[in-house]
């Protein structure tokens, strides 16, 4: 699984470019899946470690992240998978929680108040499993300022599908 919570909120400052995602569809050791990348004026790709796909805000310091893991995860359920993204974020406290579903699977969106090295900020994860991986899309957002990105979040997520044959 892997470790979004640490150092996400400095990585937003870092410009990078996001590959592999070609007209909507992201590829990788024999797994495809589409997302609704969100809009280029407002976000920029950004790149760093065990993520396939992530952007930043331009001048807001919000980030949204992608990934799939399709190997050595186990079987956890949906509510653990969760508390292994938030690994690294201190003062966790869950804020919201609702099942839904995505891609004809059942998900979990979870919504945490969270802060990192003292820095306040809110997390939203939607976690899913699918045909042997584990998809997870993050939204990471200073504390109070969740609904300015909202929108686009919602888009990237409800965007989801992944490509049949796995």
């Amino acid at each position: 699984m892997r470790l979004v919570a640490v150092g996400v909120l400095v990585l937003v400052t870092l410009a990078g470019c996001a590959g592999g995602l070609r007209a909507g569809w992201f590829a990788k050791d024999g797994l495809r899946y589409q997302v609704a990348a969100p809009p280029e004026g407002e976000w920029r790709p950004v790149a760093f470690a065990e993520n396939d796909l992530a952007w930043a805000a331009r001048r807001s310091g919000h980030l949204l992240a992608v990934n799939a893991t399709c190997k050595d995860h186990g079987d956890p359920s949906l509510e653990v998978l969760t508390g292994h993204l938030l690994i690294g974020f201190q003062e966790r406290a869950l804020v919201e929680r609702q099942p839904l579903t995505l891609d004809g699977r059942a998900a979990l969106k979870s919504l945490f108040a969270v802060s990192l090295d003292g820095v306040p900020a809110e997390v939203e994860v939607v976690v899913l499993k699918k045909n042997g991986c584990v998809h997870d899309f993050t939204y990471v957002a200073p504390r109070g300022a969740r609904a300015v990105h909202q929108a686009a979040f919602e888009a990237l997520v409800a965007g989801f599908a992944q490509e049949t044959g796995r």
